[in-house]
């Protein structure tokens, strides 16, 4: 009896379209968010899941994403769980500049190393690192035992904190995952086996819209 696990990184935010950090602050999706969002439903509708659980950051732009999914699966009235564990990296000082000023103001060396360094964070934010430090204690408290007892459970999220899980899943180096990008809206299902290992992985739709 092995359970699946869905990861979805939320839809297009506001903030996205403008090209701004954004971290914990809490812009809504766009228009074409929720598109994305509805499209990654619809992906998952066509797969045959049904999910027993969702779980979900604290940020307006995830949890829309989450209700969007379980829309288009027929399962809106799911249990949802919402946890800031499952929050996006906060950019701390960065959070709300637009990404163009920030190159300006810190020059775009160090810039390009507090987006896509492993360890380095912005001032005041967090590393990849310091989000994972979070996301997988969570992630083997709460999800991961009721994957293991063979439920369906469904993380809709961020780039970042869903980055952080997908670099364990797929047993990926600090190295390898700076060049991992997630598309907003694409369903990875990850089937487990008993021991906790990944069995197989399905990416459901077009992972090059990443950014």
């Amino acid at each position: 009896m092995s359970g699946t696990l869905v990861l979805v990184r939320h839809g297009q935010s506001e903030w996205n379209l403008k090209n701004l950090f954004t971290g914990w602050r809490d812009p809504d999706l766009t228009e074409l968010g929720v598109q994305e969002a509805n499209a990654g439903g619809k992906a998952l509708k066509g797969y045959g899941i049904k999910f027993d659980v969702a779980y979900t950051s604290s940020l307006i732009r995830a949890q829309k994403t989450c209700a969007i999914v379980l829309e288009n699966v027929g399962q809106s009235g799911l249990e949802t769980i919402r946890n800031e564990a499952l929050n996006e990296r906060d950019y701390g000082d960065l959070s709300g500049l637009n990404k163009d000023d920030a190159r300006e103001k810190w020059g775009e060396e160090q810039v390009h190393i507090w987006r896509r360094s492993y360890d380095v964070p912005p001032p005041g934010g967090e590393s990849l690192r310091d989000t994972g430090a979070r996301v997988w204690p969570y992630y083997m408290t709460d999800i991961l035992p009721r994957v293991l007892r063979g439920e369906k459970v469904l993380v809709a999220a961020h780039g970042n904190s869903l980055r952080s899980l997908v670099m364990v899943l797929d047993k990926l180096t600090k190295e390898e995952i700076l060049k991992v990008n997630l598309a907003t809206g694409v369903p990875m299902v990850y089937r487990f086996n008993a021991d906790s290992t990944v069995a197989s992985k399905d990416v459901l739709g077009d992972m090059s819209g990443a950014h």
